[in-house]
Formats: structure tokens, sequence, C-alpha cells
């Protein structure tokens, strides 16, 4: 398996979602940096499940530990590995519908890949649980951006096809949407009517025993222009590599993304402009990014995030030790939309590639300057 993701600055996930625990290690970041607990925290706690009928009914206490890299609260240098112990397993959820392949899960893939020796509990290795690691991982990469002035957050832009306002095109009032999603606590929006609309489609689905999916949407401001490389290493290619890694990710898009299609040249092309001696552009339709590179302006992207395949409703699949047709109805604890508790994943994984394409431009020394 490929668990390992950078060039400058690299991030390793390992663990299972009903096994001892789950973790990441950071290597390439400078020695020195801050390294602050409660922050990271306060990041973990927005990707917890919490009562009220909008997440799983498995609570897990997220508290992140760290083993190595860290001392008297900044970074040494060394790889930073932190732990974050699953005490809230229910294995035994899973053993009645043992060799069910889950329709929409990695079961009957990660069966062929790994020739039945895979943890299936939970999804394994391929659970959205994982994602606790990045999460972590990606708060201390998120503080080190913050530290040099770049900042990142994301909102639900729509659920069950019900939207929230999307990020405003100016670069100042962008950056205090930033700024307020980044402190706000709850459910991750611009308006709060809209995500109330938002909870009751949620609950309505959950009380179907069904669920359901949408579009997270990410911008970061205070980027440096010039980061990025054209083809393989271009923003894009970078984060979207990133983004695709977490489960249920099916789609992203930069800027207008798909919009493009309906546009004419004179529509889509952002036009360049001098304000107070410095180059920028009348509108942000690229999503700050030209040619695979940062062009200064706001950096905006979406997922498109599928509905959690984990639904109480009987459905058709096969057993997977038999070779039989069978009638597959789960039990646990599931969530019936992830997008509330992915938005933060979603922010911690483009700061994890913002930070590796800002160190390959400018140096480790960057980071700590």
């Amino acid at each position: 398996m490929k668990n390992t993701f950078g060039s400058a600055v690299t991030v390793t996930i390992f663990g299972e979602s009903h096994g001892p625990a789950v973790g990441a290690v950071l290597d390439g970041l400078a020695a020195g940096l801050p390294v602050d607990g409660e922050y990271i925290a306060r990041q973990m706690d927005k990707r917890r499940a919490k009562p009220g009928g909008l997440s799983t009914a498995r609570a897990e206490a997220d508290q992140v530990r760290f083993l190595s890299g860290v001392w008297n609260g900044r970074t040494t240098g060394t790889p930073l590995a932190l732990v974050i112990e699953n005490q809230n397993t229910r294995p035994g959820d899973y053993a009645a519908g043992a060799g069910l392949a889950r329709p929409g899960h990695a079961d009957w893939a990660a069966h062929m890949k790994y020739g039945g020796f895979e943890d299936w509990r939970g999804g394994g290795h391929f659970s959205g649980r994982v994602t606790a690691a990045l999460t972590a991982a990606g708060a201390v990469c998120r503080g080190v951006l913050a530290a040099k002035g770049v900042l990142a957050a994301t909102h639900i832009r729509e659920v069950a096809g019900v939207p929230d306002a999307p990020f405003a095109q100016n670069p100042a009032e962008l950056q205090a949407q930033i700024r307020a999603l980044a402190d706000a606590e709850g459910f991750p929006v611009l308006c709060a009517g809209a995500g109330e609309k938002m909870q009751a489609a949620i609950r309505a689905a959950g009380a179907e025993g069904d669920s359901v999916g949408g579009i997270l949407e990410t911008a970061a401001a205070g980027l440096p222009a010039g980061i990025g490389e054209p083809f393989f290493d271009s923003v894009e290619s970078t984060l979207a590599h990133l983004l695709f890694s977490v489960p249920a990710v099916k789609g992203v898009e930069f800027g207008a993304g798909f919009g493009f299609a309906g546009m004419k040249g004179s529509e889509a092309n952002d036009p360049l402009r001098l304000e107070d001696g410095h180059i920028t552009t009348a509108t942000n339709h690229n999503g700050g990014v030209n040619g695979g590179v940062a062009n200064g302006m706001p950096l905006v992207l979406r997922s498109c995030v599928k509905p959690t395949p984990s639904i109480y409703k009987p459905q058709r699949t096969v057993d997977l030790a038999s070779g039989a047709e069978g009638e597959l109805r789960i039990q646990g604890r599931h969530d019936p939309c992830i997008l509330h508790r992915a938005a933060v994943v979603q922010t911690a994984a483009v700061c994890i590639g913002l930070l590796d394409l800002c160190t390959q431009r400018f140096g480790t020394l960057w980071q700590a300057e």
C-alpha cells in the first residue's frame, strides 16, 4: 500500500477503523515551530461525531498524543509521529455481515487486492476513521501556514440539493469569511438559514435509514504567487491527489470548474489590473491558479462527497466466502451524512499539500522565518 504523500513535507498515515489506534508521521518540518495542542484539539473536535441525529453514535475522544518530533511545545526537526487511540470500537457489529461485501464500500476491491487478509471490520484502513490522523497532521501544517499568513477554511457548499452561499469574489471579504469559518464551532456554513435546512435534510434521510451527499468548498488566502510546477506537480494536481485520497470524495474542481464548459473565453478570463502597485485580477474564475502555478489570488476549490454508503436499507450483494448472492442489512453506527465532519478533513488535506508546495519553492527554513 502507498500510504505516504509529499515531497519536501511528507505525511504517512497508518491504522484501521477498529484497530488499537490510527496515526500519522510528518517529516520535513523545520525545527522550532510551535505546536499548539489546544488548537489541534479544537480541529479534532470539529471532526468528532456529536449527538443530534447528524452523525454516527460512535463517539471517540480523539486525543492526539505525540510520540516524537515535539519537545517543550515545539518541533525538533525530526519526524513528528502522532497517534490517536480507538477507544469506542464495536467490531462485533460487523460479525453478522462477515463475508457480505457492502455496496459502495471498498470490501470487494480490498478483498481482491489483499486476498482476504485485509482487516474488514468497519472498512479497516479504507475507513473514514483514518481521516482523524489526517486531520491532526493537517492541523500541524495549518498552524505553520497561518504563521506565514496563509489562511484556509472549508464550508458546506451544498447538501442534499440545499445550497449555501458561495465564497465571496472580493479577496478582503473572502478572507473575512475564512477567518469566521476557522474560528466557528458547529455546522460549517456561511449562511445560518441554509445550515438549518441542510440539517433538516440530513435528519430526514437518517430517519429513513438512508444517507445524503453534497459539496465542500475550500478557500485559501495569502498564498504566495509562484508555487506549484507545470504539469505533474501543479497546484491542482497536488491538491486533487490529496483530496481524492479522502474516502467518499468522487469529484474535484478549481475556480469555476465545470462551469467553464458553459462560458466563452471573454467570460472565463480573469482581467489583470494594478491595485496599490500589485498585479491582481478583477475576477477569480481560475481559482487562484494559472498554468498549474499559484497566481496570488485566493485559491478556491470544491469536492463532491458521495452519500455515506453505510445505510440501513436492505441491499443486494454477494457473499465473498460462498460466492452466493445474498441480502445485506447493515448493523452498527453510521453517519447519515459526513460533510459537516469532513469539512475540517478537507482543510487539513489542502494545508498538507500547500505546505509541501511552499516548502518545495522556498525551502524548509522558510517555515520558521
